[in-house]
């Protein structure tokens, strides 16, 4: 009998909206997490298209989520100003799981246990695809950034 391939919420989300996307998997050492740059190798793609999702937090339940290129840091004062904020900070990795339902290197801008404003970094504007978590270690989506941003309601800022 094949394997059948496990569906994330954010593919099941996709799915939903009509957008057109490729899953791609890759090899994890013992389920752990792989930093984004072996990511982009083991799945065969630039490290350019390839983002990470990150959450930060503004204190008192005021979390934000930003997809930035795996090779860039985001700018924590950069962001805050452009969000309206004076001050944010990455959250707590004990946190994530609870805040987001999403473990590290698995955190997935779609399908989040609930909805954060979201930012796409502006570089991700000029790309065909790019390429984010599929919600699960070892998945990937490559999807359009205008259709990664229509289903996050994400809007395009420089963040690194």
């Amino acid at each position: 009998m094949a394997k059948k391939t496990v569906k994330t919420n954010a593919v099941r989300i996709i799915e939903q909206q009509n957008i057109s996307y490729e899953l791609l998997g890759y090899k994890t050492e013992s389920g752990q997490p792989a930093d984004g740059i072996s990511v982009s190798e083991k799945i065969g793609y630039s490290a350019e298209c390839v983002y990470k999702t990150l959450v930060a937090t503004a204190g008192a339940d005021r979390y934000y989520v930003f997809v930035v290129p795996v090779a860039e840091e985001l700018d924590l004062k950069k962001a805050a100003k452009a969000i309206g904020e004076k001050k944010i900070e990455m959250i707590a990795m004990k946190d994530l799981l609870g805040v987001t339902g999403y473990v590290r290197g698995g955190c997935s801008p779609i399908g989040m246990k609930k909805w954060f404003p979201t930012y796409m970094d502006a570089s991700a504007e000029t790309l065909d695809f790019i390429i984010v978590s599929a919600g699960k270690i070892g998945m990937q989506l490559k999807l359009a950034p205008k259709d990664l941003a229509k289903v996050c309601c994400a809007k395009f800022i420089e963040v690194v």
